[in-house]
């Protein structure tokens, strides 16, 4: 084969070409399975953008309140609603708001006056469909008095035969305290770090004698020790290739909905995984010892003990750590089907649109696993050293 100037193979240069080739395909296919089109974050940001706003403003503290809510009906025009009542009159000490017509279409302007309402507090105008959707119109604050006029126009929300007009007044009283939300979530975040902590517990209990028993350097010397190494490793690799999440939506049908559930699911998972990941380190021990044991004639389970144990367990133990920061992390998962910790919580409040509320128990998420992911690092290192 001609050898070219630059002394690399033809060959070698068409492979390199050959694999770019290849990869550019792949990852082109790729593009155009998984539908990417990076225009959409920008043209639908603005569609995000409140969520995320809401998220960045966790309910940590907050102030006790008090809120007034009056209303006034509204008919649409072509409608077939009975007529809407006469309001009543503004000389009378009831709060009340008043329309400037009870009755129009959409894009109509008209007045609301508000009469008799707490002074001098801030408030927010709604419009209320007939399927009870809420549109807000604006911001008002209230006199000295306790009134308020606005202008507004009927929205193209307005939809079916009864229509309202809403005025919320809201204002703080008392003094800043941990809010309920806060408590809530430390409250869950410390079921998260114990559901975690029994499945990890749980699942070092199984797989440290199986990890034995799924290790080729001690099992496969003989036929039978063979088949149950086998046996073993299968079963961990089938049971790892279940997601918790699916083992969660199983064990809360099984046991109920709650925390049992998703440590039982979390546990069954870190069982395979643990057990795998000790017998790793078992089958990469040092062979020396293991010779010097067995050439005295010692028992499989001497060598065991003997030989391997006082090797692996650093190794044992550093894994077992980072295993329960995972679990952590993945019972906020498993929440969301009925697991128990925060998580379940953080489902129900971002499906009520709570995300003020998500944000919070998102915030100490991210708090206890930085705080353990430092933690587990540094008993890692103590260990190992």
């Amino acid at each position: 084969m001609k050898i070219p100037d630059n002394g690399r193979p033809f060959i070698a240069r068409t492979r390199f070409l050959v694999i770019a080739l290849l990869v550019i395909l792949v990852y082109s296919y790729g593009w155009q399975v998984t539908k990417i089109d990076l225009g959409e974050l920008v043209r639908d940001f603005h569609l995000v953008k409140p969520l995320v706003s809401e998220l960045l403003r966790p309910d940590l503290i907050t102030q006790d309140v008090e809120s007034t809510t009056v209303e006034a009906p509204f008919q649409l025009a072509g409608s077939f609603a009975p007529e809407p009542p006469k309001p009543s009159s503004s000389n009378t000490d009831v709060p009340q708001i008043i329309l400037s017509m009870p009755k129009g279409a959409i894009g109509d302007s008209l007045t609301v006056e508000g009469m008799n309402l707490p002074p001098e507090k801030p408030g927010r105008l709604f419009w209320v469909n007939s399927i009870e959707q809420e549109f807000p119109l604006g911001n008002f604050s209230t006199d000295k008095n306790g009134n308020f006029s606005m202008k507004i126009a009927v929205p193209e929300s307005a939809r079916g035969e009864k229509q309202t007009v809403k005025a919320v007044l809201t204002w703080k009283t008392g003094d800043w305290h941990v809010s309920s939300t806060l408590k809530l979530t430390a409250e869950k975040m410390v079921e998260t770090l114990f559901l975690a902590l029994m499945a990890t517990t749980m699942a070092v209990l199984f797989a440290v004698p199986l990890s034995f028993l799924g290790a080729s350097n001690l099992m496969t010397r003989h036929w039978p020790g063979t088949v149950v190494y086998y046996c073993v490793r299968t079963g961990f690799n089938v049971l790892r290739s279940i997601e918790p999440l699916i083992m969660a939506i199983l064990f809360a049908v099984w046991v109920g909905i709650g925390p049992f559930a998703g440590m039982l699911a979390l546990g069954v998972h870190s069982i395979a995984t643990l057990g795998k990941l000790f017998s790793e380190q078992i089958e990469s021990v040092d062979k020396g010892p293991l010779e010097a044991i067995t050439a005295t004639g010692a028992t499989p389970l001497q060598i065991a003990l003997y030989g391997v144990v006082p090797q692996i367990i650093p190794q044992f133990l550093a894994l077992t750590f980072y295993r329960w920061d995972i679990n952590v992390r993945m019972s906020t998962i498993i929440g969301f089907v009925g697991g128990g910790g925060i998580g379940f919580l953080l489902q129900q409040w971002i499906n009520l649109l709570k995300y003020n509320q998500a944000g919070t128990a998102l915030l100490a998420i991210a708090l206890v696993v930085i705080v353990l992911d430092i933690a587990s690092a540094k008993v890692r290192e103590k260990i190992l050293q």
